[in-house]
């Protein structure tokens, strides 16, 4: 390592002030800087005990940011590729659960405002929200009750 190489800590922290990161994003990010064996993992284990690292931490940042245009099903999915637990997604998505259907409403009303007018537009509506996470059922509901615009 260089003299005015950054330490794997240095780079953890330069990393964490921009977002919320989970563990496991860090590792991955900081992988290949790792010259000794064991020292990426020291470096994270001091992060995670002085409380630099959070998963709750992450899951609130994820939610606060995405949750008004992703439906449940994506933020699961963000969520599992940061490597948060099983037990804090599905805390998250029980949080998300009572906000489904205003969510998916919102972002349907933001993008299209009035019902389909014929079957390829209804179409098109449910592929946009289907891709943005929201199941099904809560599109069904979504198209099929669209008169509070």
């Amino acid at each position: 390592m260089g003299f005015d190489a950054p330490s794997l800590k240095g780079r953890a922290l330069r990393l964490l002030a921009q977002r919320e990161h989970s563990r496991a994003e860090l590792e991955r990010k900081l992988a290949r800087y790792e010259e000794e064996p064991g020292t990426l993992a020291q470096a994270l284990d001091e992060l995670a005990a002085r409380d630099f690292i959070s998963e709750p931490r992450v899951v609130q940042s994820v939610l606060h940011q995405r949750a008004s245009r992703m439906g449940a099903m994506r933020l699961k999915q963000e969520l599992q590729q940061k490597g948060i637990g099983a037990e804090a997604i599905a805390g998250a998505m029980a949080q998300l659960k009572s906000t489904e259907l205003e969510r998916a409403r919102e972002v349907w009303r933001r993008r299209f405002g009035q019902p389909p007018a014929d079957a390829a537009e209804r179409a098109k509506q449910t592929r946009f929200l289907l891709a943005r996470g929201f199941s099904g059922e809560i599109v069904r509901r979504v198209l099929s009750l669209p008169d509070d615009i």
